[in-house]
């Protein structure tokens, strides 16, 4: 997984790429959104080719772990397999999911 953050307004705007995958990924994720200098998160999973239950753990306990710090992570652009997931799963009714980036921003 490969992840370039990037700040718009003071909300960091981090595109992942790659596999959101049991070692492969998940801890990546993590420290990414942990060291994002805002409690504004919009995470771009537009690159993200594969995802497993990990990945959405990881997904979910980032989610917990910024809402419980006061902030907010948004989703943008999700792939087709990881929106059918998350409906599948329920968890879309969690997550703020954007398929435009300036709407998503706007939302803040």
């Amino acid at each position: 997984m490969k992840a370039t953050t990037r700040d718009v307004n003071g909300i960091a705007i981090i595109k992942v790429d790659g596999k959101i995958t049991i070692g492969a990924g998940d801890q990546q994720l993590r420290d990414v959104i942990a060291n994002a200098n805002s409690k504004k998160i919009l995470l771009d999973l537009s690159g993200v080719t594969t995802i497993d239950s990990s990945g959405i753990g990881e997904l979910v306990g980032s989610y917990t772990t910024v809402t419980n710090n006061h902030g907010k992570l948004k989703l943008l652009h999700l792939p087709a397999k990881l929106n059918e997931l998350l409906h599948v799963t329920q968890l879309i009714t969690v997550f703020e999911v954007y398929e435009n980036e300036q709407e998503a921003l706007d939302s803040f």
